[in-house]
């Protein structure tokens, strides 16, 4: 009996990158708890703490390969805790700016903090030139699919699966 070929390249990595999503989004979750984080607000403090200038919820869903309408309830509960505030954007009247507070930013940086012994683990497993490599890769992956999905014509019932 013949057995199955292996997964191909592509689809083998692609399902190698779901499954360590799920592990990194279950480790974010256990250790940013403490600081009264979830891996989905480390996640939006992070994209607008590594940003140089602030960012609308449509920049951060779009650094950050999310929807608008999870930023935005993200942001919602981030503004209520106070890590973030919104203010006026002058390219746009109603997208407003999203900005950290000084909470905001001691949050993130407790976050940090809380991932820099298992960061310190990958680093010495992996090494930085291997690391350097899958960032790479990773990147031209992205934007292969990005090129892709913006050539996908808009379905009349996109706004159903938001």
């Amino acid at each position: 009996m013949k057995t199955p070929d292996p997964l191909p390249p592509v689809r083998a990595l692609v399902i190698a990158i779901f499954e360590a999503n799920g592990r990194l989004v279950d480790m974010g979750n256990h250790i940013v708890r403490p600081a009264g984080l979830t891996t989905a607000w480390w996640q939006v403090l992070g994209a607008l703490g590594y940003a140089p200038t602030p960012l609308s919820v449509s920049e951060i869903a779009r650094a950050m390969g999310l929807t608008r309408q999870g930023v935005q309830r993200v942001v919602d509960l981030l503004v209520d805790h106070g890590h973030v505030t919104l203010e006026p954007n002058p390219h746009h009247r109603r997208a407003k700016l999203v900005v950290l507070t000084d909470a905001g930013r001691q949050a993130l940086e407790t976050a940090e903090r809380a991932a820099g012994p298992i960061d310190a683990r990958v680093l010495e497993r992996i090494g930085a030139e291997r690391l350097s490599v899958a960032l790479s890769v990773l990147g031209e992956m992205t934007e292969i699919v990005t090129q892709a999905l913006d050539a996908v014509p808009v379905s009349p019932f996109a706004s159903e699966k938001e």
